[in-house]
């Protein structure tokens, strides 16, 4: 096929639930590539001999590679290639920003002058990643061993079970090494559990991942926080451990300073999501998790949190929901597919606008917010346009519940019981660029290190730690 009929093919889009049902349900959104769906995209790629597609690739897969698989049918050696450098193809299928990272590379998109029609990477992914699951399922694929070295008798613990802590220690493991992973929830994934819904990223699948993990020989420890059930330098000090891995990521929620933040009805989105998502707060039936079922909604923020915290609020009963950010829709950092499903899903948007304060009545409980209107400024320096606020153009909403979804911040626990440890002025914890922390032996990575971002730029940081505790056990 020349390059002129492979632009000729139109990009194909990703069946989805329709928006007035999906609104009301836990189910994914998107339903998935068919075999034809992912032939025929993979076969949209040039195979650029630059690939410049990889620039965008936090973990270098070889995406012209498994592109020219799949576009042959053989999903079982595009998802071999892609294994070789990602172990969570389904979740990263799912959740990446590929429209900010390898897609935004992708030379078809350049040509159109339309990087909406950049080849789907990440949806043919996903395909190739659910068709081998299915296909193992069923007993007509066997399901993969992965190759381990030789023991050799060195210990690592891992801490956190997120996307940094899942890659570092199956390399690890698979370098010979005893790894541990001890994780302060019940359940191990991180914010893959705790933080995405099960709308965008089913937990079976992360169960899943997370059983392929433990075949590799690392052992998973729940329940155990690590600053408090046992110090960092403990691990290395008195239980033997020859490398220590922190992968905590960044759950420590930011507020806005703003007067009402302590009323009954106001909730930071990670606690709000963790009892919906983990606790699973949306299953009256088979889970007994208090919960605050608002009616009318407020939603602070303007990133992927925030999207998903609205569209959570709808599915467990919200009237009305209204996201409310500083900015205009063209500054915001959540991806352009989540706030799409979130206005077909009826989340309605305030852009230029910010909290004030939020109100309460004599009960303690939220009854409004108090909004201010906003103009753009100069750019800042990240780059966006700065919001200034508009005098006197106070305004107010009845809402009676408010979500706090403007950030996190790093979690501040190991930092403040381990003496020694370098971190910088945000608490992020400093290492030399390949996950060496200040402490000999303890080694860093993800969102602790980088602050929130993806899960793939974590999942790069877990593997350069892992390659510096490898090379430094050896």
């Amino acid at each position: 096929m020349t390059a002129q009929e492979k632009l000729a093919i139109p990009p194909r889009g990703m069946p989805e639930q329709d928006p007035a049902v999906r609104a009301r349900n836990m189910k994914e959104v998107a339903l998935g590539y068919s075999a034809e769906d992912a032939r025929t995209e993979a076969s949209r790629c040039l195979a650029c001999p630059a690939k410049p597609c990889m620039k965008g690739c936090p973990v270098a897969i070889d995406i012209p590679g498994f592109l020219a698989k799949a576009a042959e049918g053989d999903f079982a050696g595009a998802l071999e290639t892609i294994k070789k450098t990602s172990l969570l193809p389904a979740v990263c299928g799912r959740v990446c920003p590929q429209e900010k990272q390898c897609q935004k590379f992708c030379t078809v998109g350049k040509i159109l002058k339309d990087q909406g029609k950049a080849v789907a990477i990440g949806r043919v992914e996903r395909f190739c990643a659910d068709w081998a699951a299915a296909e193992i399922a069923a007993g007509r694929l066997p399901a993969p061993k992965p190759a381990v070295a030789k023991p050799t008798g060195k210990r690592v613990a891992v801490i956190g079970s997120g996307p940094a802590s899942i890659t570092c220690a199956a390399d690890c493991a698979r370098a010979g090494h005893e790894v541990t992973m001890f994780e302060a929830f019940h359940k191990p994934g991180g914010v893959l559990v705790y933080g995405i819904p099960e709308f965008r990223l089913p937990k079976k699948i992360v169960e899943r991942e997370i059983e392929g993990l433990r075949e590799t020989g690392v052992k998973i420890e729940t329940n155990f926080l690590a600053g408090r059930t046992l110090r960092i330098r403990d691990f290395l000090e008195k239980e033997g451990f020859s490398a220590v891995f922190v992968g905590t990521g960044a759950g420590l929620p930011k507020f806005m300073g703003i007067e009402g933040e302590n009323l009954i009805g106001v909730f930071a989105a990670n606690e709000y999501l963790t009892r919906a998502n983990l606790m699973k707060a949306y299953d009256e039936e088979h889970a007994d998790t208090p919960f605050w079922h608002g009616k009318r909604v407020a939603v602070l923020g303007g990133g992927n949190v925030a999207m998903d915290a609205a569209r959570m609020a709808l599915r467990l009963g919200a009237d009305e929901v209204h996201l409310i950010y500083r900015r205009s829709e063209a500054e915001m950092p959540a991806r352009l597919e989540e706030v799409g499903h979130a206005k077909a899903e009826g989340v309605e948007f305030h852009m230029l606008q910010n909290a004030k304060r939020i109100l309460g009545g004599e009960d303690g409980k939220v009854c409004g917010i108090e909004c201010l209107k906003y103009e753009l400024g100069e750019p800042d320096a990240s780059g966006r346009r700065s919001p200034v606020a508009v005098e006197g153009s106070e305004f107010t909403i009845d809402v009676d519940t408010v979500i706090v979804a403007v950030g996190n911040g790093s979690n501040p626990l190991i930092a403040a019981t381990t003496e020694g440890l370098e971190t910088d002025a945000r608490g992020r914890i400093v290492t030399d660029g390949e996950g060496r922390t200040s402490i000999k032996g303890v080694y860093a990575g993800g969102d602790i290190v980088l602050g929130a971002a993806t899960v793939i730029l974590a999942m790069g940081e877990g593997r350069k730690a892992a390659a510096s505790i490898n090379a430094d056990l050896a």
